[in-house]
């Protein structure tokens, strides 16, 4: 098996319906988002069970995506409409309610094939790929359908890109906004883990 990754290139870019935040229709061109950072994430199907967890997780931490300048999207094969009509379920009957960032329809699957999630031809797998400013894909992340993602570890990560961006140090594991990086030189690992590794 020969597994591939978009880390390091260019996102794969798209043009698509979508329900905006105003529960209007609108159309998303992955690459106009460019001078910004995309948390682009993928789940498998509108009124299912994980899926609206991970909906609602990452909507109660927009505000925190968007002080780093960072856009939400939202993805999975299911119409514009489908859409639309989970976002004006209650939560309480199985719905999303007031989502405050776009949800991508993929009908023809055309943007899971380009992100390589597409699973038995059908759905996405819960793929996750973190864009720089510059359209390139930084980091990923794929679940399998009965796995929730980690919201605050997709914001652990904008931050240590960010971090890197600005400094040029490098984070180490478990790093997080407020902790010690390193020099990505010998000298700078080696006086880090002398610091840390007790």
């Amino acid at each position: 098996m020969c597994l591939t990754t978009l880390v390091t290139k260019e996102a794969p870019d798209f043009t698509a319906s979508a329900v905006m935040p105003d529960n209007s229709f609108g159309t998303i061109t992955l690459s106009a988002l460019k001078g910004k950072y995309v948390v682009l994430f993928f789940y498998p199907l509108d009124f299912t069970f994980v899926c609206p967890s991970e909906i609602l997780a990452f909507n109660k931490k927009i505000a925190e995506f968007k002080e780093k300048n960072c856009e939400l999207i939202g993805v999975s094969v299911d119409s514009k409409f489908t859409h639309l009509a989970w976002k004006n379920t209650a939560i309480e009957n199985g719905g999303i309610g007031d989502i405050k960032y776009p949800l991508v329809e993929d009908l023809n699957k055309e943007i899971s094939k380009a992100y390589g999630i597409l699973f038995g031809g059908s759905v996405a797998l819960r793929g996750l790929f973190l864009i720089d400013t510059k359209g390139v894909v930084r980091h990923s992340v794929i679940n399998d359908l009965p796995l929730g993602r980690n919201v605050d570890e997709a914001l652990r990560m904008v931050d240590a890109l960010q971090f890197h961006e600005t400094h040029g140090d490098v984070c180490p594991a478990n790093w997080k906004q407020g902790d010690d990086a390193m020099k990505p030189t010998a000298e700078g690992v080696a006086s880090y883990l002398a610091k840390h590794s007790k």
